[in-house]
C-alpha cells in the first residue's frame, strides 16, 4: 500500500506538470504564468503526505514547509530574470547550464538553511510568513509591466514528457519522505521547482529568452497560490477528508489568490 500510494502520487503529479508549459506558449507568459502556477502537483501531494500518516501535527509541518518552499521557488524564478544578463554570451549549452547550475544551488542552500531554521517553530506560522512575503516579493517582481508574448515555436515532446518525469520523482520523494516521519523534508520537498525549472528550460530551448523571462513576474506571484493552498489543507483535508479538502483548498486558493493575481496583471497590461 506505501509503494502504490508512492506510484499514484508521482503518476498524478507529473501527469498534470505537463500542462504549464503548454499553457505558457499557448496563452502567453502572463496568462499562462498564472494558469502554469494553480496549484496542480500539490494536490495529490497533500492527499498522499496525509494518507501515508495521517497525524495533524506531522501534516502540519510538511504543509507549512510548503509556503517556505514556495518563497525559494519565487526566488529561483526571479534569478532567472536576473541571472541571464551577468553570464556572458558564451555557447549556449554552456551558458543555460551555468545559470541552472547556480540558480538550482541557491534553492538547494535555502531548502538546508530553512529546514534547519524552522525545525522548532510552530509550521503554521511559519508558512504564513512566508506567504506574506512571496506576495510582497512577487508583486514587486510584477509592478513594472515587462513583455510576455506567446511561444513562436512548439515545446517537443521530449522535454514536455522530462518535465512530467521530474515533478513526478519529486512527488514521489516527497510521499516516500513523509513515509520515513521525515514531515519538514516531505513538504520542503513536495515543491521541488521540477516544474519550474523545466519550464524555463524547456522555453528557452524552444522560445530563447524572451518568453520565459516575460512568465518569471507572473508565476512569481501566481504561485503562491501553491502556498495558500497547502496553508488551507492543513485544515480542510483533516476536516473534510480528502476529496472535499482538496477541492475546498483549491477554490479558496483560486478565489483568494489566482483570480486577483490575473486581474492585477491584466490591469498592469492595460496601463502599459
Amino acid at each position: 500500500m506505501a509503494t502504490m500510494n508512492i506510484f499514484l502520487s508521482a503518476f498524478f503529479a507529473g501527469l498534470v506538470a505537463i500542462l504549464a508549459t503548454v499553457a505558457i506558449e499557448k496563452y502567453g507568459g502572463v496568462i499562462g504564468g498564472i494558469f502554469g502556477t494553480v496549484p496542480t502537483t500539490i494536490v495529490p501531494a497533500a492527499a498522499f503526505i496525509w494518507i501515508a500518516d495521517s497525524n495533524q501535527s506531522s501534516f502540519e509541518s510538511s504543509m507549512g514547509m510548503v509556503p517556505v518552499g514556495m518563497l525559494l521557488n519565487s526566488f529561483f524564478l526571479w534569478l532567472w530574470r536576473v541571472i541571464p544578463p551577468i553570464i556572458p554570451e558564451w555557447n549556449f549549452s554552456i551558458r543555460l547550464t551555468i545559470i541552472t547550475l547556480i540558480n538550482l544551488s541557491f534553492w538547494f542552500s535555502g531548502a538546508i538553511i530553512s529546514v534547519i531554521l524552522f525545525s522548532e517553530l510552530s509550521p503554521m506560522l511559519v508558512g504564513g510568513v512566508a506567504l506574506v512575503i512571496g506576495l510582497l516579493f512577487g508583486r514587486l517582481a510584477t509592478k513594472r509591466y515587462r513583455p510576455a508574448p506567446r511561444g513562436k515555436n512548439k515545446v517537443g515532446i521530449t522535454i514536455l514528457s522530462s518535465r512530467g518525469i521530474a515533478a513526478a520523482i519529486a512527488i514521489g520523494i516527497a510521499v516516500w519522505l513523509s513515509q520515513q516521519g521525515s514531515p519538514l523534508l516531505a513538504g520542503i520537498a513536495s515543491v521541488f521547482p521540477a516544474i519550474f525549472l523545466t519550464t524555463m528550460v524547456a522555453l528557452w530551448i524552444s522560445q530563447g529568452e524572451e518568453v520565459p523571462s516575460g512568465a518569471v513576474g507572473p508565476m512569481m506571484l501566481g504561485s503562491m497560490s501553491v502556498s495558500l493552498y497547502a496553508l488551507a489543507a492543513t485544515v480542510l483535508i483533516p476536516s473534510f477528508g480528502i476529496i472535499l479538502g482538496s477541492i475546498f483548498s483549491w477554490l479558496a486558493s483560486l478565489i483568494f489568490i489566482s483570480i486577483p493575481v490575473a486581474f492585477t496583471l491584466k490591469s498592469n497590461i492595460s496601463a502599459s
